[in-house]
Parts: C-alpha cells; structure tokens; sequence
C-alpha cells in the first residue's frame, strides 16, 4: 500500500511529480496527481514526488514534506569546499587506539543509507564493528585461519603476498591485515539485488567523504575484503553476514593517529571526449 495522498488545499496541479516519476505511474488526467492501483506496484518507493513538490502537497508512504529538511536556502557547501575535501581525502594506516563515538557510527551510517542504489533496491546490510577490541579479536581469527592454510599449503595461487603478511605480525606486530583501525564497515546485499557489488561501493563511498568531515578516517581494505570473502570464510559467518550477500568490500575507520597538512598535485586524469 503506497499511501500516495495529496494536499488539495495546496496543490496547484503543476505537475512536476508526474514528469519527474521514474516509474511514470503518477497521472494528472483530474488535474491532481494519482496512481492508479493497478500500477502501484511499479513504484520504486524513491519519493522522487515528495522532494520536488514546491507546495509541500505529495506523501507517500507515510512519510510527507515535513519528514524532510528543506533545501531553499539551505547552508550547501560551497563548491570549493567539496573540492577541498574530495582533494584532501587520504587512505588512513595510522589510528588512535580508542573507540570512535557510537552516536557519531551510527550517524555516519545513516547519511551513507542515502546514497544512490540500482533500482532504488536499498537492501544493504551495513555490518559495522564499532568496538576496537572485538576488532582485534577478529584480527586473531583471521591471522589464525591464514596461518592455518599457508602451514596446510592450501593458500590459493595468487594469495602469496598473505604469508607475508602473516609474517610481518609474528616479526613485529605490524597489522598490515586490518591496518590497525579500530573499527570496520562491511557493507553486503542480496545477490538477487540490482546491483549489489556497485550499490555496496557507492554506499561506502559516501561513508568515506561524510567521515572525513567529522574528522574520522577511513581506509579501502582490499586484504581484509579478501580475507572475509576468500580464504577465511568462517570470519563472515562469525560476523552475520548472510551467506546469499555479496561482500562489497571492507572499510576500516576511526581517529587518525596523525593529520595531513596539503593537497596533493596528480597528474592530469586520461579523458576520453567523443565528438
């Protein structure tokens, strides 16, 4: 039940739901918007309808204009601010060891549930680990379970760089596994979504730029990825990932240990212009 009802003291009939409705179901033909029952079921529950009404006249399931903020003079950042920030944005390998504040996951997370999804599927599954000594537990467990495979020779062809790896803990105590962050975000989907690789990408994406401007960092953690998907699948079990979801990769996060003074320069990006 979509719930689709409209303000008739404020709507002015201009329209603008029903030419911006991607699934085009919302009609204008009594001069108010309307969706027929029998294509209900075609709606991707975006609320496309509700954002663009300048009248504040759409809801649709259950939530109306006053669940939102209004964007009319909002404070956006100033385009050369997100430039700043995409620009001085850096893989962090050096953490405070101490716990990020749980109200602060739990809103980075939030913000990151908006981001774009194929189909508007919205069925990820963020499994966060937001307590840096169950962190280090895992840790445990994986280093464990890649010791055990390199000692039987079942380390798959191509997964060498692992035993170094392994190696450099049992030297130093250098955690170049989970590259000592406290915490990590594994954001998964069903394999029967849309786009469950690239959906689970996006999201992180967005994680990544809305922790840096609280001051967290993050770090694209292709060994623990592998590690979790690969080679010691007990570690997905253990974290409750459910066995139909596509691992989209793993995000390490927390204080940085230390802070970047600049922008960098990089070389001029290769652009293929079709004329």
């Amino acid at each position: 039940m979509l719930d689709f009802t409209i303000d008739v003291e404020t709507c002015i009939g201009c329209g603008q739901c029903a030419s911006d409705c991607p699934a085009m179901i919302i009609n204008m033909e009594s001069n108010l918007p309307l969706i027929p029952e029998d294509v209900e079921q075609f709606c991707i529950g975006c609320m496309h309808c509700v954002a663009v009404c300048s009248e504040g006249s759409v809801s649709i399931l259950g939530y109306g204009p006053d669940a939102g903020v209004p964007l009319k003079d909002a404070p956006l950042p100033a385009p050369e601010q997100l430039e700043l920030l995409i620009k001085g944005r850096r893989s962090v390998r050096n953490y405070q060891d101490k716990n990020v504040d749980g109200e602060l996951i739990n809103k980075l997370i939030e913000v990151a549930s908006h981001a774009p999804s194929g189909h508007n599927d919205r069925e990820l599954l963020y499994t966060v680990v937001d307590d840096k000594g169950i962190v280090y537990d895992l840790r445990d467990e994986a280093l464990n379970g890649l010791e055990k495979l390199i000692e039987s020779e079942q380390l798959p062809e191509g997964f060498e760089m692992f035993a170094d790896i392994l190696d450099a803990w049992k030297a130093s105590g250098k955690d170049i596994l989970f590259r000592g962050a406290p915490h990590l975000l594994i954001v998964s989907a069903s394999q029967e979504s849309a786009a469950p690789l690239h959906d689970c990408v996006i999201a992180l994406s967005t994680f990544e730029m809305y922790a840096q401007s609280h001051g967290v960092g993050t770090i694209w953690n292709g060994f623990a990825t592998l590690t979790i998907s690969e080679l010691v699948p007990s570690l997905k079990t253990r974290l409750g990932i459910p066995d139909d979801h596509q691992l989209g990769y793993v995000m390490g996060f927390g204080l940085p240990a230390l802070s970047y003074k600049r922008t960098i320069e990089r070389s001029a990006p290769r652009v293929n212009r079709v004329k």
